[in-house]
């Protein structure tokens, strides 16, 4: 993903433009069937990655960490126990943490004797690009606490940059978003802005419009991300500031 540093810059400024939904998602799987589904399957597309990355870390293999991961979730949906996590409780990031980890200590091995899954049906997932994921992470010896923060800090970004994708391919701009996206995730190897024009057909200043637009509109998807599962507006500076944090270690 490469330093997102200046990428994130813009976020400052868009504080008083941006309308916090505040633990939504969270509030959302704890509602009426339907409505919980969705949420659900929001949450753990942003938080399956981390989860998947700190089993890895503690020394299990790859099948074995899916299945830990899948297993993970189907309980905590089978058992409710989002039901009982309350804003006030703390980031929800650091109550799945805290679960997993319990789950680690005291349930993988009597789940063994069961069928796979407990007999819940089987979350989708892609476990090859979970594995590929964790072994750009790897070589390093951090800690399986720093893997989950870091691997949660990338996967807000990514989750922003999809959307923002599928955003300017349904306004038909898909090209466009391809030549600027670099400048967001921070890639070394970026096309200067005058070669990108002349691709495009458009002049530099129009670029530089367009890529201004792109970085605020980077900035309010990223703020709705991270607002679905704070507490507070000002939660959200902090959580930033905490995903710069995670990206640097």
């Amino acid at each position: 993903m490469g330093d997102p540093g200046t990428s994130l810059a813009p976020l400052a400024n868009t504080a008083a433009q941006f309308a916090t939904t505040n633990w939504s998602l969270v509030l959302a799987s704890q509602s009426v069937a339907s409505q919980a589904t969705s949420a659900q399957e929001q949450l753990f597309r942003l938080y399956w990655p981390p989860l998947y990355a700190f089993i890895r870390r503690r020394g299990y293999g790859p099948e074995e960490a899916q299945d830990m991961t899948q297993e993970f979730v189907a309980r905590l949906l089978a058992r409710k126990d989002l039901a009982q996590v309350k804003p006030e409780l703390g980031r929800f990031r650091s109550f799945l943490l805290a679960s997993l980890k319990h789950f680690l200590a005291n349930e993988w091995q009597a789940a063994q004797t069961q069928k796979r899954g407990g007999g819940l049906a089987r979350l989708s997932w892609d476990d090859e690009t979970l594995e590929r994921q964790y072994q750009l992470e790897a070589a390093d010896q951090a800690t399986p606490e720093t893997i989950f923060e870091r691997r949660w800090a990338l996967n807000v970004l990514e989750q922003a940059l999809s959307q923002l994708e599928q955003e300017y391919s349904r306004a038909g701009k898909q090209d466009l978003f391809e030549g600027l996206r670099g400048f967001l995730s921070g890639d070394s190897r970026i096309i200067p802005q005058a070669e990108i024009a002349a691709r495009l057909g458009i002049s530099v200043n129009a670029l530089r419009v367009a890529l201004h637009r792109l970085r605020q509109r980077y900035g309010q998807v990223l703020r709705e991300q991270i607002a679905a599962t704070v507490t507070s507006p000002a939660d959200i500076e902090e959580e930033i500031r905490y995903l710069m944090a995670a990206l640097a270690r």
